[in-house]
C-alpha cells in the first residue's frame, strides 16, 4: 500500500483494548474501530462547551507529557467508546454520575496508553511498516468479499487514512509491548500461595447499618453547626483568557454603558457564556470551585446587587463577576437548601455519616453479646444476609468461590478490602465481629462455621493458576501505570472546572 511514512503523533491511536474496571471490554483493533464509527454517529456526547473553545483541557502528565483532550485523539475517542457504552443506562437522574466515570476511565485509560507508547519510544522500538500496512489491509474498512480492496482503500480520505494508520502504528506497538509483559514466566511459588488460600472457608450471617439511613435531625445539626457553607448568591461571570488588560477593558466598557454585560459574556471563556454569564444561584460552598482564593471569594461575597468585583485571576484566566442578588442566609425550613445540605454532608463529609453507622454497629454488638445474635436482629428489626461458605479469596481470584458469587448486595467491592477479610478470618466462630466499613454500610458479621478443603483441590487449584495469572497480567499493566509515580493526576480539579454541570439548582 502507498502509505506515506510519517512519524507517529501521541495524539492518534486507537481505542485501549482492555479496561478491566469497565464494563465494557474490547479485544482486538477491529472491533473498537467499528464501534468508534457507529459511536461518533448515534451517541449525543456530553462534551463541555471548554471542550469546543481554546481552552486547554489537560487533565493530568505522564513523564511530563500531557494526558489532554482534543478531538480526535485517543482520550476523545476513548470517552466517546465509553460513553456509547453507557448509552442504555443514561438518564436524568444519573446523567452527572455517569459522566463523570465515562471522563475519569477515559482519563486512565489515556494514561495507560500514553506511558506504553513513552516505555516503547524509550526502548527505540517502533512497529515495523511492513506489519503497519498488513494490520490496515486487515480491517474491515478495505475488506470486500473477505479480501482486501485497493478501490475501499483509495476511497478514503488522504488525511483520514494517514491518521488510521498512525492510530494502527500505535496500537501494534501497543500489542508488542503487552505480549512481551504477559508472556513472562509464571511464578510458581505465588501458585503454591494462591492454592493455599482455599484451604480454609467460612460461613456468615451479616447484618448492616447504611448511612444512607443518616437520620434528617442530622443533617439540620450541620447546618446548624456550619451555616456560612449554606448562604447563596447570585452571579454572573465573564472569564478571559488573554491578558488582564482586555479583561478590565471589558470591565470598564460594561460600567460605562458602551455595552451590556451579557453581549460582553457571548465571548467568556466559559461553560455561561450561553446563558449571558449567569451562574445562576449557588451557595458559598459552592463557589469554592469556580473562585479557589478564599480572600478573592470574600471581597465577591461582599458585593451588593448590581455591583461588579474587581478582576481576579484564577488558573490561567482572568474572570470578574456581577451579583445579580446579593448573598441570603440558608433556611432550615427550605426544602431546597436543605436538600443542599444532604448533598454537601453526602459528598464532602462522608466520616459523619460513617460515625453514626459504626455507632449504631458497636450499639447492636453490645446488644448481640448480650441477648444472641438472632434475638438482638429481632429487637432491632434489622435485616440478616447469609453467604458462603467463602475462601480468604482477597481481590476476587477467579480460581475459587469469590464474595462477587455471593447475594449480598452490601459485599460489594468487599473483596479488595484487606480490613473485611482480617475481621471476618480473626473473628472467633459463632461470634460477632467487630464493625467492618465497607462501601455505604458498616456490616457486622456472623461467624457461622469454618471448614477446611481437601488437599487435591489446593494442589489442583495450584496447577492452574499459571494460565489464570497469564490472562489477568493485562490488569497488572494498567495498575502499574495508574499508581507510577511519573503521574501527574490534576483529572478532579480539571473536569470540575471546564467539564461537570451543576445539576439546578432548585431555587
Amino acid at each position: 500500500m502507498a502509505v506515506e511514512k510519517k512519524p507517529a503523533e501521541k495524539n492518534n491511536s486507537e481505542l485501549a483494548r482492555r479496561f478491566k474496571h469497565h464494563p465494557l471490554v474490547f479485544v482486538g483493533t477491529f472491533i473498537v474501530l467499528i464501534i468508534v464509527v457507529v459511536a461518533f454517529v448515534l451517541v449525543p456526547a456530553i462534551v463541555p462547551s471548554a471542550a469546543g473553545s481554546d481552552i486547554d483541557l489537560t487533565f493530568g502528565y505522564y513523564d511530563k507529557i500531557p494526558i489532554n483532550y482534543v478531538p480526535g485523539n485517543f482520550f476523545a475517542e476513548y470517552r466517546q467508546m465509553l460513553e456509547y457504552s453507557q448509552r442504555e443506562t443514561i438518564n436524568s437522574e444519573n446523567s452527572a454520575y455517569i459522566n463523570y466515570l465515562v471522563w475519569r476511565d477515559a482519563f486512565m485509560g489515556a494514561v495507560v496508553h500514553t506511558a506504553i507508547l513513552q516505555e516503547m519510544k524509550k526502548a527505540g522500538y517502533t512497529a515495523p511498516v511492513k506489519l503497519v500496512d498488513r494490520n490496515v489491509a486487515q480491517l474491515p474498512y478495505f475488506q470486500e468479499n473477505g479480501r482486501f480492496s485497493p478501490a475501499l482503500y483509495r476511497r478514503m480520505d488522504e488525511n483520514d487514512r494517514l491518521a488510521l494508520w498512525r492510530r494502527t502504528q500505535e496500537e501494534t506497538t501497543k500489542g508488542h509491548y503487552e505480549s512481551d509483559v504477559i508472556d513472562l514466566l509464571t511464578p510458581s511459588a505465588e501458585g503454591d500461595f494462591i492454592g493455599k488460600m482455599s484451604a480454609v472457608q467460612r460461613s456468615f450471617d451479616m447484618t448492616f447499618f447504611s448511612v444512607n439511613d443518616y437520620p434528617e435531625s442530622e443533617y439540620t445539626a450541620y447546618l446548624e453547626e456550619h451555616p456560612e457553607l449554606f448562604r447563596s448568591i447570585h452571579l454572573s461571570i465573564i472569564t478571559v483568557n488573554s491578558n488582564e488588560r482586555e479583561a478590565r477593558q471589558i470591565l470598564n466598557k460594561i460600567k460605562n454603558g458602551e455595552i451590556t454585560f451579557e453581549e460582553a459574556a457571548s465571548s467568556s471563556r466559559d461553560r455561561y457564556r450561553e446563558q449571558g454569564g449567569d451562574m445562576g444561584r449557588k451557595m458559598i460552598h459552592e463557589l469554592r470551585i469556580e473562585i479557589p482564593d478564599d480572600a478573592a471569594r470574600e471581597q465577591v461575597i461582599a458585593l451588593a446587587k448590581d455591583e461588579y468585583s474587581d478582576i481576579i485571576k484564577i488558573g490561567s484566566s482572568w474572570v470578574f463577576f456581577r451579583v445579580n442578588d446579593a448573598i441570603q442566609e440558608a433556611d432550615a425550613f427550605d426544602s431546597a437548601v436543605m436538600e443542599k445540605v444532604r448533598s454537601y454532608v453526602r459528598n464532602y463529609e462522608g466520616g459523619r455519616m460513617q460515625n453514626w453507622a459504626e455507632a449504631q454497629a458497636e450499639d447492636f454488638i453490645a446488644l448481640v453479646n448480650e441477648i444472641g445474635f438472632e434475638e438482638a436482629l429481632a429487637e432491632r428489626s434489622l435485616e440478616k444476609r447469609s453467604f458462603g461458605p467463602v475462601p480468604l479469596n482477597y481481590g476476587s481470584v477467579e480460581l475459587f468461590a469469590a464474595l462477587s458469587t455471593q447475594s449480598a448486595v452490601e459485599l460489594y467491592g468487599a473483596a479488595n478490602n484487606e480490613n473485611f477479610w482480617k475481621i471476618a478470618f480473626n473473628t472467633p466462630v459463632q461470634s460477632p465481629s467487630k464493625p467492618v466499613v465497607q462501601g455505604s454500610n458498616v456490616l457486622v458479621l456472623w461467624v457461622t462455621e469454618e471448614t477446611e478443603t481437601e488437599a487435591e483441590n489446593i494442589e489442583y487449584l495450584a496447577s492452574i493458576y499459571g494460565a489464570y495469572w497469564q490472562r489477568y497480567s493485562g490488569t497488572a499493566i494498567q495498575n502499574y501505570f495508574v499508581n507510577s509515580s511519573k503521574l501527574v493526576n490534576n483529572f478532579e480539579e480539571s473536569f470540575f472546572r471546564y467539564v461537570y454541570v451543576q445539576p439546578e439548582a432548585g431555587y
